[in-house]
């Protein structure tokens, strides 16, 4: 796998300040993505060991809420393995801080067998995660007024919550923060 960047002080991409991964690769190429470099599986640098202990090194200040996942897109079939390894690291080493995961591909589609992103993986990866960003990015959707994604049928959902409930909860922080 290839990444194109590591953030270690970002407050853009989940709920307080996180590490965030760029990984490379994505097959849904969303017009009007904002990210398009990281369309290509081989854009940026190799993702490696020393990449790894980088990233467990930032998340170890107590002001760091979690682990941000995004990219290019980390469900990628190709991506999955690495991701799912470095996320089973973050919750053994720091089972108090949660990881976001934004993805083009909707929970429903990584929960149905047969689909391009299901994997071998899939499931324990899911299962790692606390909020799951999901669905592509649509332009005649796009609102930048929305907390943490881009247009307005991408979903926060909840997945701690959801594999409780059995069905996906949806989180609407807009609503909840302008009283709605």
């Amino acid at each position: 796998m290839y990444y194109g960047e590591i953030k270690d002080c970002d407050i853009a991409n989940g709920a307080g300040v996180r590490v965030t991964l760029f990984v490379s690769g994505c097959t849904n190429k969303c017009p009007g993505c904002f990210q398009p470099q990281t369309w290509a599986f081989d854009y940026g640098k190799p993702y490696t060991d020393e990449t790894e202990a980088q990233i467990l090194k930032m998340l170890e200040p107590s002001y760091i809420q979690g682990l941000t996942l995004l990219g290019g897109d980390p469900f990628e079939p190709r991506n999955q393995e690495t991701v799912l390894g470095l996320a089973r690291k973050v919750k053994a080493l720091y089972p108090d801080k949660n990881i976001w995961c934004y993805t083009g591909f909707t929970y429903e589609e990584l929960k149905t067998d047969g689909s391009y992103p299901r994997t071998e993986c899939t499931d324990e990866l899911l299962s790692c995660l606390d909020i799951l960003v999901d669905g592509r990015f649509v332009q005649a959707l796009k609102n930048i007024s929305l907390s943490f994604r881009g247009s307005e049928n991408q979903r926060i959902i909840d997945l701690n919550s959801t594999r409780k409930e059995g069905i996906p909860v949806v989180l609407d922080l807009d609503r909840k923060r302008t009283g709605k």
